[in-house]
């Protein structure tokens, strides 16, 4: 009598993909939460730090709210490469434990230089968000990865729209400081929560002999490149459009 052999299944599928998505979902709303909510008082804080004259204090302020996607831009490649290499969970881990001790840390700042160099650092620390979506759509299974992907795209864009009403609401409450430090502490509880609670699946080991070999140039392997540009470019003119005037 034949027996019944079990359907073939997806070797990225990850039984732990709904518990993953939510603890994803909650660490991209809190990391992009503390990352935009100094938007509303942002001049004022550089005022308090010794900036002097109207245009001064803009001028900081820029430099200072931007230094952070700046620097984030810069090694987004480096921790997506690494990412490839030792797995995604660890990559969100060092993101979210390292922007919780800076985001802390810029509550204690004494001059403005000081503040600039902590949000360079909060951009180079970054990447939860970009590393949540590509742990969510490697393991998540197919049919459900187009709702999986939707509800963390939401948190996402939830977090960056929160982030300003929050920090226009708790400054007056508890201060500038505290709220920096306030903000510090959530990040530091979805560091936790992706420590213990997010699962991966471990690397196949043919996987890790292929990132170890040099890598071969992603960009001369696709055929045609115009779509990509344009995608970079038209990315590029919304996000200049929409943060020109901030803050």
């Amino acid at each position: 009598m034949p027996q019944n052999t079990p359907p073939a299944t997806d070797s990225t599928y990850n039984i732990h993909w709904r518990r993953n998505l939510f603890v994803c979902f909650a660490g991209s709303f809190s990391t992009l939460v503390a990352m935009t909510l100094l938007l509303p008082f942002l001049p004022l804080y550089i005022e308090q730090l010794g900036a002097e004259g109207h245009a001064a204090i803009v001028q900081w302020s820029g430099i200072a709210y931007g230094a952070t996607f700046f620097a984030a831009a810069l090694v987004a490649p480096l921790w997506g490469r690494l990412g490839d290499r030792y797995g995604r969970k660890v990559m969100l881990v060092r993101a979210s434990f390292g922007m919780a001790i800076c985001m802390s840390l810029t509550g204690m700042v004494q001059t403005v230089w000081q503040l600039v160099l902590l949000r360079l650092l909060i951009g180079f620390a970054g990447g939860y968000s970009s590393g949540s979506t590509i742990l969510v759509a490697m393991q998540t299974p197919k049919e459900r990865s187009g709702w999986a992907l939707g509800l963390l795209s939401a948190g996402i864009t939830a977090g960056a729209l929160v982030g300003p009403l929050v920090g226009g609401i708790l400054p007056p409450l508890i201060g500038i400081r505290a709220t920096f430090l306030l903000s510090g502490g959530v990040i530091f509880l979805a560091f936790l929560a992706t420590t213990f609670l997010i699962k991966e699946n471990p690397r196949p080991k043919a996987a890790d002999a292929a990132s170890k070999q040099k890598p071969k140039g992603g960009w001369a392997q696709i055929p045609d490149k115009r779509p990509v540009v344009a995608m970079l470019a038209t990315g590029m003119l919304l996000s200049f459009a929409t943060m020109s005037i901030e803050p």
